[in-house]
């Protein structure tokens, strides 16, 4: 048995996928603003989650490897919480660790 992994087509940066799947061009700007609008609200998220992980590491004098041991991560995963490399983490990693550290998170909806 073999598999087709042909690459037929390949959507550029930026671009509206919602057109290019064939909605009429009214539906699919409104449906690629709203996904844009998602995707900048979960960044900004994870941004202030990372924000008070990094501000507790900083706080509290740690090495990266003495905060990875706390958070139940690796070194290089801290150098990334440290650096905001936002898409490495979802929000639920994120909370966790701050639940490690004894940091509670609560969501407001306004």
């Amino acid at each position: 048995m073999t598999i087709d992994t042909e690459v037929r087509h390949i959507t550029k940066p930026g671009a509206n996928l919602f057109l290019e799947l064939g909605f009429d061009a009214d539906e699919a700007a409104r449906l690629h603003a709203e996904s844009q609008q998602r995707i900048s609200d979960t960044q900004l998220l994870k941004e202030q989650l990372m924000d008070e992980l990094s501000s507790w590491i900083t706080t509290n004098h740690l090495k990266q490897a003495e905060a990875a041991e706390i958070l139940m991560i690796s070194r290089p995963r801290v150098s990334d919480l440290m650096n905001k490399k936002v898409s490495k983490f979802t929000i639920d990693a994120l909370v966790n660790m701050l639940s490690r550290v004894g940091k509670s998170v609560r969501l407001a909806i306004g």
